[in-house]
């Protein structure tokens, strides 16, 4: 099927429904744990670390349901996974010299180059699918305060 992936229902409701069309009331959705959850236990420590960094704020949008902890651990661990190749980068340069069998020196990419490329398109893939984009975040609006008044429009919804 062409087109847009549809977004999560929360996400639409936080941007405001900028195209006015009508929010689905009957979709399933999954269950708002009721706390937020804690990172899983396979994760590394610096995946631990952005969870704790980033699932609080992600709960408090309610945009991290009881489905959403696998997608956000595997984005903390490529998150991690990055971090690490780009310290070896950082560290080591982007290219080595390489002799390969015939003894002739080449100049070669480091691996690492590789894996944090990979790691890039995860992470924005996350950070899409979840309003983690400067452009994303933008739209978001979240719910107003209710106002003191009389009831009225209440009654009248």
């Amino acid at each position: 099927m062409a087109g847009r992936k549809p977004k999560p229902i929360a996400l639409r409701v936080l941007e405001g429904n900028p195209g006015h069309r009508p929010i689905p009331t009957d979709t399933p959705e999954p269950k708002l744990p009721a706390e937020c959850p804690e990172p899983p236990s396979y994760l590394s420590r610096m995946a631990k670390i952005e969870w704790r960094r980033v699932a609080p704020e992600l709960y408090r949008l309610g945009l991290l349901k009881e489905l959403d902890v696998q997608p956000l651990a595997i984005y903390c661990q490529a998150y991690a996974d990055l971090r690490k190749a780009q310290e070896v980068l950082n560290k080591d340069g982007l290219t080595y010299i390489h002799v390969n069998k015939a003894g002739e020196e080449n100049l070669t990419v480091r691996p690492e180059h590789y894996i944090v490329q990979a790691c890039m398109k995860q992470i924005k893939a996350f950070c899409t699918e979840f309003g983690m984009t400067p452009s994303s975040r933008s739209r978001l609006s979240l719910p107003s305060e209710k106002k003191d008044g009389d009831g009225l429009e209440e009654l009248i919804q």
